[in-house]
């Protein structure tokens, strides 16, 4: 079922839409023309699920989830459109270009096909052909049936019929960037895609820069994972606590080689170290994330059940539940207030050894400090196989993929 303009209240829609466009025009997130109109023109309501409110449906940082497994886990949603906004500014969409977004449930496909025009040419692909139903009666109730052609394929392929794409916006969470996107690429265009390097991610616009790419700008982001021939599951062990409910380490590219010795974990600690490094409050420590997932050994993210000492504290929000395993013991990043500075990082650790586990997060967490701070967003590089990255003077996070090499170089 649709959400067309005769099922919702029209006038509140259309208000609602516009008071979303000129919240993210006055935030900076919509910085051209082409764009504001784009936004102004697509009713979003209609591609949201049945049920959804129209202020939900208008809220800047709301993502409606369109689709769920039987175990709930996300599989397809509209994204936030503060993001939305943004990865278009990244691609540099303008009008008459040929653009392939891949993982689509058509609002996003609207907004492009709005922003290249009557010349340009949209293809959105999707893997669930339940997605793509979707997504083709909503563009038909939009008024974009004409505008955007759907393909129900598997994103990793790209879509090579239409190729070559001045843009490729991938609106999936992907781990790898696979040759098809490269080899359909234009030379000159645009990949913008949201890729995990060691759980975090990145919106990426990256360029060809002779047999590489580079990165143009980068976002902090979050979106649902690529399925298919492009899907790659964390490990996951689940430690018991004592004490009541379970602690989650999620593991990507350093998966630890005896899982089992931490099984008792828990059971001893916290030990609770210092780093005397500091944070102003409402200020963004994200960077640092990545500088953990390029230098932390045993680097992991932390998910604690109602019930656990860590949940209790309050450790594992949302935003710092990363930290690191040695052996049979494991950290994590803690913050605290200080007097001299608003918030200051730590380590809060468990297991035989949470000493040593402790003071390694400390000591990344000093590193970052001295050579961390105010990553450039060219930064990022992806070497595609068989190239290699040079050997740098400068610190370098280095990320395997199946495909090639991320490199993050930092100042």
């Amino acid at each position: 079922m649709i959400h067309t303009a005769s099922e919702a209240d029209a006038g509140l829609a259309a208000e609602l839409r516009a008071a979303m466009v000129d919240g993210l025009a006055a935030d900076g997130r919509i910085m051209s023309t082409a764009v504001e109109r784009a936004f102004r023109a697509v009713p979003r309501h209609v591609f949201v699920p049945p049920g959804t409110s129209l202020e939900d449906a208008y809220g800047v940082d709301k993502a409606p989830i369109t689709k769920r497994d039987e175990n709930g886990v996300h599989l397809s949603s509209v994204s936030a459109p503060w993001l939305q906004a943004r990865m278009i500014a990244q691609a540099g969409i303008a009008p008459g270009m040929r653009v392939l977004e891949i993982g689509g449930g058509g609002y996003n496909a609207s907004l492009l096909a709005e922003v290249t025009g009557e010349n340009g040419l949209v293809v959105s692909v999707d893997i669930d052909p339940e997605v793509t139903a979707w997504a083709s009666a909503a563009l038909k109730a939009a008024g974009y049936e004409d505008r955007v052609m759907v393909v129900t394929a598997d994103g990793e392929r790209g879509e090579p019929s239409n190729a070559c794409y001045d843009a490729i916006v991938v609106t999936a969470g992907a781990w790898d960037i696979p040759p098809a996107w490269l080899a359909q690429l234009a030379d000159g265009g645009t990949l913008v895609l949201p890729l995990r390097m060691n759980t975090i991610a990145r919106s990426l616009a990256l360029r060809r820069e002779g047999d590489h790419l580079v990165s143009t700008s980068a976002e902090v982001c979050g979106f649902v994972e690529m399925q298919g021939e492009g899907a790659r599951a964390e490990r996951i062990f689940s430690l018991p606590d004592p004490r009541g409910g379970h602690v989650a380490l999620r593991f990507d590219e350093q998966i630890p080689d005896e899982p089992g010795l931490l099984d008792g974990a828990l059971a001893t600690g916290p030990v609770m170290a210092w780093s005397g490094v500091g944070i102003g409050d409402g200020v963004s420590f994200a960077d640092l994330h990545l500088w953990l997932a390029g230098f932390l050994p045993g680097f992991c993210r932390v998910a604690a059940s109602d019930g656990t000492e860590l949940a209790a504290d309050g450790v594992c929000k949302a935003w710092f539940p990363y930290g690191g395993v040695q052996g049979d013991s494991f950290a994590c990043l803690a913050l605290r207030r200080s007097g001299d500075v608003e918030f200051e990082f730590g380590a809060r650790a468990y297991g035989q050894h949470a000493e040593g586990a402790a003071e390694a997060l400390v000591t990344q967490i000093r590193e970052w400090d001295q050579r961390g701070r105010d990553l450039p967003e060219s930064a990022f590089t992806f070497w595609p196989t068989p190239t290699t990255p040079p050997t740098r003077r400068e610190p370098t996070g280095v990320f395997r993929k199946n495909h090639g090499i991320v490199t993050i170089s930092w100042p």
